[in-house]
Parts: C-alpha cells; structure tokens; sequence
C-alpha cells in the first residue's frame, strides 16, 4: 500500500471522532431539556400563554392553533416544539426550512402525518417560496393540491391532511411573509434569560449530570453565559471538565473562573468571535461605520452567523450599534477592549 493510500482513511477516522463528539454534545442537551412546561425555566408570558392555548386545545379534545416561535438562538424553541407534543400526548414530526428545497418535500411529510400530530419546522423562514405556498393552503385548509403531470395537461388533484399543529421557530420574524405569519394563531417571542432565571437553569442542569454546584459558581457561570440556557449548560458542562481533570472535582467559584478563563469567556460573555467582531470594528475600521458583509470576512465568518449569533447579544449589551450606514462601535466597545477611543469621542455612537 502507497503512503497516500492512507490518507482517505485517515481523514475518515477523523471525521469518525468528530461527528461521535457532536453526537454526544447533543445527547447531552438533549438530556438537559424539560420536559413539560412546568419544568421549563423562565420566558414567563410566554409559558403562560402556551399553556391556556394548549389546555383549552386539551379541553376541546381538538389540536390547538399552529404556533409560531421567534427569538435569538439558543432560548428554548426547540425544546417549546418539543413540550408542545409532550403535553398533547402526540408524536413530534421535525424538518428545518433549508431541508425544504421543492413543494414535493413538504407535500410528502405533510401527507405522512397522523391525527393531531405535531410538525416542527425550524428556521422556517428559509422556506423555499412554492413551499411557502404550499404550506399556507395545508394549514388554513388541511389539504394540498397534488399536480399531475406536465404543462398545459397538467391538473391538480387536491389530498386532504389530517388536522395537524405546526410549530415554525424562526430567529428572523421579520422575514417571514405577512401571509405566513398570520395563519399562526398564537405567536411567542422568546427574549434573552434574566441572571436569576438562568441560574435556576444552571442549578437545575447541574442536578441532573449529578454534579455538585456551589451557589456562587452558579452565578458565576449565569453572568457569562449572554442570556443564553444553551450556553449556561454548555458552559456548566466545562466548567465539570475542568474540575474533573484539573481541578480537584468540586464545582466551586475558582473552578468556575478558572474554566471560563481556559475557554476564553470574559467576564461579560464574550467569546472568540465577539471579540474577533469587535477588535476587527475598532482596530480595522476606526470603530465604523462598516457594513455587515465586510465585517463577517474580515472575521472569517458568514454574514448570517455575525448577524444572529454575535450581533443581538452585542447590541444588548451596548457593545454595538446599527445605523444606516452600518454597524459601529460604542465608547464602551473601546473601554472593554482596553483601547484609546478616537480623539474625538464625542461623535461615538452611545
């Protein structure tokens, strides 16, 4: 066998680990979710709400109104779909907008559902138009229009569905069409997780990897974590690391500085790439104005993940501003960066 004869396998032994690896990291999410809307922790409103849509829906013995879910990533959307089938006592059916690519796709898993089932579709804003179109018949009418054949012979047989809830999640509400949207009888918007509620997310998560959380490294963990439960369990879960292999397997205030510090989370949540996006605005730029696409090059990023993952939070924080001429840096940008602001401070956004 020839030395490059190995390569192939090689690299498929990595790719092996690395898809292992994600497998177990969403295994462990997937562990950590509540089950039912009792156990989920904060958005109050809209828990409220979702459960007198679901309990007057439980009431009748009929599927409740479709739902609709918006809000940053990482706040508990998916696992609201999930809740929703758990408490109707239903299956969950899940498909994302980008795997959508034809009106067939989703007229084969519309025509595949059971009675009352539950169909999540996350990012639903990525539909594909004649999808949309598709979809806007099958939720108002239970039924979709199956073509046969082609051209000017072609005719459209139309199927009926069984009544179904459909549950879209979006990041981006804004970009879903006025027509879509309002065949949605209940919308939710999920915002970012106050510090309190989130260490309730964090206590709760570390009781059920069976660890031992001390109070004050739960805050800690909280005040890093951008609002985020996804991130406050990703991040308990190294701070365990840490404690396990360098630490001495307590969950304490110092394990948890001292994990957050291996991981490059600073003292306000910031990661790698918010740093990377906010060193680039000031250091490249002069602070801005700059666009969007210029900004997630310069970073090595895609625009889309500058704009959903790092922008929203940076944004809340004060960190950055948005104007019609692009995103620019505030005073306190240059502040946590430890750099001299322009001369003329007075013209920073605020």
């Amino acid at each position: 066998m020839h030395e490059d004869d190995d390569f192939p396998h090689e690299v498929t032994s990595e790719r092996l680990v690395a898809s292992s690896a994600d497998d177990m990291e969403r295994a462990a999410e997937a562990a950590l979710r509540p089950k039912s809307l009792d156990e989920f922790v904060g958005q109050r409103v809209v828990r409220e709400q979702l459960s007198l849509v679901l309990d007057a829906a439980k009431g009748r013995g009929a599927p409740p109104d479709h739902v609709l879910l918006s809000g940053p990533p990482g706040l508990g959307k998916t696992t609201l779909a999930m809740i929703i089938a758990a408490e109707l006592g239903v299956s969950l059916r899940v498909t994302s907008g980008p795997a959508i690519q034809h009106a067939g796709d989703l007229a084969a898993v519309l025509s595949s559902l059971d009675e009352g089932e539950v169909l999540f579709i996350d990012e639903i804003h990525r539909l594909a138009r004649p999808a949309e179109e598709l979809l806007y018949v099958a939720m108002e009418d239970f039924r979709v229009d199956v073509v046969v054949g082609k051209g000017a012979g072609a005719s459209a047989i139309p199927l009926s569905l069984p009544r179904f809830t459909a549950v879209g999640a979006t990041t981006r509400a804004g970009l879903l069409p006025a027509p879509l949207r309002d065949r949605f009888g209940f919308t939710g918007h999920l915002d970012f997780y106050a510090a309190s509620d989130l260490e309730r997310v964090i206590v709760r998560s570390a009781r059920l990897l069976g660890v031992e959380l001390a109070a004050d490294a739960a805050a800690e963990i909280a005040s890093r974590s951008r609002g985020t439960p996804r991130i406050a369990n990703r991040l308990l879960r190294r701070v365990r690391d840490w404690a396990q292999v360098k630490g001495t397997g307590q969950l304490d205030y110092a394990a948890a500085q001292a994990a957050l510090a291996v991981y490059e989370v600073d003292e306000k949540g910031l990661d790698r790439l918010d740093r990377a996006v906010l060193t680039a605005l000031c250091t490249r730029f002069g602070g801005g104005p700059v666009g969007l696409s210029t900004l997630a090059v310069t970073v090595g990023e895609e625009p889309e993940t500058v704009e959903t993952v790092a922008e929203p939070f940076l944004v809340r924080e004060g960190l950055m501003g948005r104007t019609p001429r692009g995103r620019v840096a505030t005073l306190e940008t240059w502040r946590h960066l430890g750099l001299a602001p322009p001369a003329d401070s007075s013209t920073l956004f605020r």
